[in-house]
């Protein structure tokens, strides 16, 4: 397959290296026929990624190296969009090494590394060509997470914390609690054994607590008693 390049006008905010690829892949209808009979959409949106964190940084060949594709013979060297996916993932390492790194310690790489190819990886969270600031909007947080997390995110919409997730941006988000690049294994234990000192960084805040008319007692007299003090052991 002959790609025939035909350059058409950047749109503000991208370097003008993007113009010969961006010259082709603005057809949101382009797709590339896998041999795992999936089709890889080969078109950007052109506008979200020239608002996106990478679009005034990057040039497309930053990250679409040569291994990617030959566009002289129209193939490409995987055989499923998941492949593709996990390409990518080692390319945010270039620029992003001590998150990239966070990760190894991860719960997802953990279990990624056991063969479950549907371990989040950086480009299922942030997206590719359309990545936003973290964070932005906070409630996008969660919202992201319960793509994978579906009945993890059912329980926190209906607690104190999730209700009050969209208007009150002092609420805690899925990363306040577990961590976002190494993210922790809620079944080994770990993560309960640190419960008073992640609640105690919001519910320990004296100026915080005053304004909501909230005590921050609720720590100090758990970690004072029998079970606090057993957890502490």
């Amino acid at each position: 397959l002959m790609v025939l390049l035909v350059a058409a006008p950047a749109a503000a905010s991208i370097p003008a290296e993007q113009e010969d690829c961006l010259g082709c892949h603005t057809d949101p209808s382009e797709t590339f026929d896998l041999p795992s009979g999936e089709k890889l959409p080969l078109g950007i949106d052109q506008e979200k990624f020239a608002k996106s964190v990478h679009g005034e940084a990057l040039r497309c060949t930053d990250c679409h190296s040569d291994k990617t594709s030959d566009h002289a013979s129209g193939s490409l060297k995987f055989r499923t969009r998941r492949e593709v996916t996990k390409a990518y993932y080692e390319q945010c390492k270039g620029c992003h090494f001590a998150n990239y790194t966070k990760t190894l310690d991860g719960v997802h790489y953990a279990v990624m590394s056991k063969g479950n190819e549907n371990a989040a990886l950086c480009v299922d969270c942030h997206g590719a060509h359309d990545i936003s600031r973290p964070g932005q909007p906070r409630t996008r947080i969660s919202g992201m997470c319960s793509r994978c997390h579906a009945k993890e995110a059912e329980v926190y919409a209906r607690s104190v914390h999730g209700r009050a997730s969209e208007t009150n941006p002092d609420v805690p988000v899925c990363t306040d609690c577990h961590r976002a690049h190494d993210t922790t294994d809620p079944r080994d234990g770990a993560l309960a054994m640190r419960t008073p000192e992640l609640c105690g960084r919001c519910h320990g805040d004296e100026k915080l607590m005053k304004r909501y008319g909230l005590s921050t007692a609720v720590v100090s007299t758990y970690l004072a008693d029998f079970h606090g003090m057993s957890a502490t052991l």
